[in-house]
């Protein structure tokens, strides 16, 4: 399948740098670019194609050849000879990002926007994007490390499992290594911090660290063996889980993690990890969900 990798733009400076990420990875992959532009705010919960009445000639114009047209411009500067389209519609951007989302390898947004995109990070945009896409997503943040590795936050469970996998065939298109860090705790994260806590001394903490590091090599296993070009670093790592993942990821070019992983609430499609690296990574962030 030839999918395209889109991006959500809004003119805004985030989303022109989303431009230049989204036409690496397209460039990487071998696939087209499409640039999404969408305008108004239909109260439909499906976007139309067709420009809402009071767009007439000369406001369609600008919506068709301004944003779209600078951030085509923008693609193919960064990589020349990309095959780019354009897909300039009448909706709600987060709608319309979501449908768009059901025929694209990749989904690409910036951390900040105008109008809509606004509250991308600061509200539940984002957050409901990686839930309800049908792709992964990408939301462009931080300062990757250009040299840094692929890093991979493993949990060991079921739903995670299309994040490791993912994970494997970025860094396999980046040529760079892999770091699979799998973060664990006794469940009491006051032992963490004193050693004489009650639950502390009671707990065969060896015995918990074997089996974690049973779960990070299991995990690991398969994917190395199809993928042995990628040079592979398991980390296994004693600490809270969000903050261990937030200091790795900067010296990262990029951190992949699933929707919702081990421990999540039935239901909850987004976990804490997830919505905590999407708003505070050093790098940009690829959350990737399960096939339900």
């Amino acid at each position: 399948m030839n999918e395209p990798v889109i991006v959500g733009v809004d003119g805004s400076p985030s989303a022109f740098a989303a431009v230049d990420t989204a036409a690496d990875e397209a460039h990487l992959r071998g696939v087209p670019l499409r640039i999404v532009h969408a305008f108004g705010n239909r109260p439909s919960r499906m976007p139309g194609v067709t420009p809402p009445p009071e767009m007439t000639g000369r406001g369609l114009a600008g919506l068709v050849h301004g944003v779209p047209s600078e951030a085509e411009r923008r693609a193919h500067d960064r990589v020349p000879g990309l095959e780019v389209t354009r897909s300039v519609v009448s909706g709600e951007p987060l709608e319309v990002l979501t449908i768009e989302s059901r025929s694209a390898a990749l989904a690409v947004v910036g951390s900040r926007g105008l109008n809509s995109f606004s509250s991308l990070l600061l509200g539940s945009t984002a957050v409901h994007l990686a839930a309800h896409g049908h792709c992964p997503l990408m939301v462009v943040r931080g300062r990757p490390s250009p040299t840094g590795p692929v890093l991979l936050a493993v949990d060991g469970s079921e739903a995670g499992e299309a994040a490791v996998a993912f994970a494997f065939a970025e860094a396999a298109l980046h040529g760079a290594p892999l770091v699979a860090m799998h973060v664990w705790n006794t469940r009491n994260e006051r032992a963490l911090d004193d050693p004489l806590d009650p639950l502390h001394v009671v707990t065969d903490v060896s015995r918990i660290e074997e089996a974690q590091r049973r779960l990070l090599d299991g995990t690991l296993a398969r994917h190395r063996a199809a993928r042995p070009d990628v040079v592979v670093e398991p980390r296994l790592v004693r600490s809270r889980i969000r903050s261990a993942l937030l200091t790795a990821s900067g010296d990262a070019r990029l951190v992949v993690v699933g929707a919702r992983g081990r421990g999540g609430f039935q239901g909850l499609l987004l976990g804490s990890v997830s919505q905590a690296l999407l708003h505070h990574a050093d790098c940009p962030v690829i959350v990737v969900r399960g096939r339900h």
